[in-house]
Order: structure tokens, then sequence, then C-alpha cells
């Protein structure tokens, strides 16, 4: 974490899953010495969450309309700023969005330069409850979508309600998810701990793909990170693509996130084909590919050419 920046987290997560309780059982232990800001995001015109919420002295900032990437976007901006002027500089702030929050677009704005000068983005949670997490009609919804590949802690609430086929189901699914989470956790009845603020969101230039498949045949495995800040050309980027054939002997997987004209994009090579489609991951551009053999120093290259200057 820079220095001087405020650590600033999103939690997201569909009605229901046990946001507020979570960040209840965070605020329960928060250090004496630290100041925290809650900023929640409420559907309606009624603050409940807000109500539950600042009664431990903690500040707490409400914005109205539900969904921050839109109608309360430029409201988030302000009334942050304006809680950074009028109160102790907080150590930590923490905003709970609502459901119909698109959370892609709390990252963008929290990425905005009137922002970023102050605060930096760490860990962003979202909170399923792990029986919506593996119903086929939640998990394809575009919100649940963006609310989970945004995240870099995958909070999973009321486990106690779920039974062991339904636990298995969801560790699977959870574990399949690419980027991969830096956190998957399982809690009951949406009890958090202090720790999981810290998880680490960093990837280091280069990284082993993780659960790699059947490695009798000596398959090798190999990711890439770039920096957030960074296009990449579409152009270029495709050509990469369409050349990765002859990068790589017998290529079995190759997939990634690319930021490219201000945009997230998911790309995926399988059966011989690459298919394009918008993510809402904003924490790095990064490549994975797993094949018999590879010059990583070599893709390594091709990626840095692709680039925009």
């Amino acid at each position: 974490m820079s220095v001087n920046k405020i650590p600033t987290h999103l939690f997201a997560g569909f009605l229901g899953t046990g946001k507020t309780t979570a960040l209840r059982s965070l605020m329960a232990q928060k250090p004496a010495d630290e100041q925290w800001l809650i900023v929640v995001n409420e559907f309606g015109e009624i603050g409940i969450d807000g109500a539950v919420l600042s009664d431990n002295g903690i500040p707490v900032a409400e914005i109205a309309g539900g969904c921050l990437c839109c109608s309360a976007g430029g409201q988030m901006g302000q009334t942050l700023r304006t809680m950074l002027q009028r109160s102790q500089r907080p150590q930590r702030i923490i905003i709970e969005a609502s459901g119909l929050a698109h959370a892609a677009g709390v990252i963008d704005e929290l990425k905005s330069p009137e922002l970023r000068k102050d605060i930096e983005v760490a860990a962003a949670f979202a909170v399923v409850d792990p029986r919506q997490f593996i119903d086929d009609a939640f998990f394809r919804n575009p919100l649940y979508q963006d609310q989970i590949g945004v995240c870099d802690v995958l909070m999973a609430s009321k486990t106690d309600l779920c039974s062991a086929e339904v636990l298995e189901k969801f560790r699977e699914r959870a574990a399949a998810l690419f980027p991969p989470k830096a956190l998957i956790a399982e809690t009951v009845q949406a009890q958090a701990q202090i720790a999981w603020l810290d998880t680490p969101v960093t990837e280091k230039p280069r990284y082993r793909v993780k659960n790699l498949p059947d490695n009798r045949q000596g398959f090798q495995s190999q990711g890439f990170t770039f920096p957030a800040e960074r296009n990449f050309d579409g152009e270029k980027l495709t050509r990469f693509f369409d050349d990765l054939p002859a990068l790589a002997t017998r290529l079995m997987r190759a997939k990634g996130v690319f930021r490219v004209m201000d945009t997230w994009v998911w790309l995926n090579w399988t059966d011989g084909q690459w298919g394009a489609n918008q993510v809402s991951w904003r924490r790095d551009s990064r490549f994975e590919l797993i094949a018999e053999a590879f010059d990583s120093d070599e893709i390594e290259r091709r990626l840095q050419a692709a680039l925009e200057d």
C-alpha cells in the first residue's frame, strides 16, 4: 500500500447475502487507535444500513440511490472528498455498496484522478450465498458476474445453511474463477475476520498457474501480469493470440484479461479459436497459458510489445 494513501475497500454482494452483518463484525474488531470511515450506498430513501452501522462511534456517510456507478457515482466522490476534509483523516475506508451496484463502476470511480491522490483501492470483497453461487441463473446474472469478477476476496456467507454437496460445488466453482481470487473464505452468519482486510492483492510479474491439470504428460504453465494503468493495443493483442499456436507446442489453455482502450476484456483460446468478452476485473492485466513447451521470455516480449506506448 502506498505511503499516505488510505486503503479503501469495497463490499459488494446481492441483497440478503449478509454484507451489513459482515461489516459490523469487522467494525467490532477495529483497533481502538484506528480511525475508520464507512460509506453506505442504500437502495431507497431510508438508510437502514446506515442506522445499523452508526451505533459504535465510527463515522458513517450515506448515499441514496442504490447504484454507485451511475446516478450516485458523482455523489460518492463528493461524499468522500467532503468527509476527508471535515473529519480526522481515517486510516481505512470501507464502502458498502447496495445489492444493485455495479462494482466495476465503483472501482473506476475510486481510481479517478480526484480520489486516487488520497486513496488506494485495497482488497475488494464480494459476499455471496453459496446456494446462489452454484445456481446458474444467479451466476450468469450480469450484476452478479460484475460483483464476483471485481473482487479480490470471495466471502461465502450462510455456510451453516448449506449442505455438504452445495459447499463442495461452491468450492469447485470458486477455485475455477479467472482471474483467481486472492482469498476464498467461508463463514458462518457472515462473521468476517479483520485480517482479511490486509489480503495481499499484488502479483509478481510472472507466476505459476495454480490448479494445473493432470500433468503426467509434462505440460508447463506460466502467468504474466501488467500494471492496471497500462492499455494494450487491440490490434497487436489480436495478432499475439493469432500467433499463439506457433509460439507454444501443444497449447492446452490460454486466457487473459486485458485493459484495451480503457475497457477491460477477457480473451480465451480454446479448440483452436479465441473469443472476447467485457469483464469487471480491474486489478491488473494478466495472461496465462498451459502448453507442452514454450519460451517464457518470448511470450513476455510479445506481450510487452502489445502494450501501447
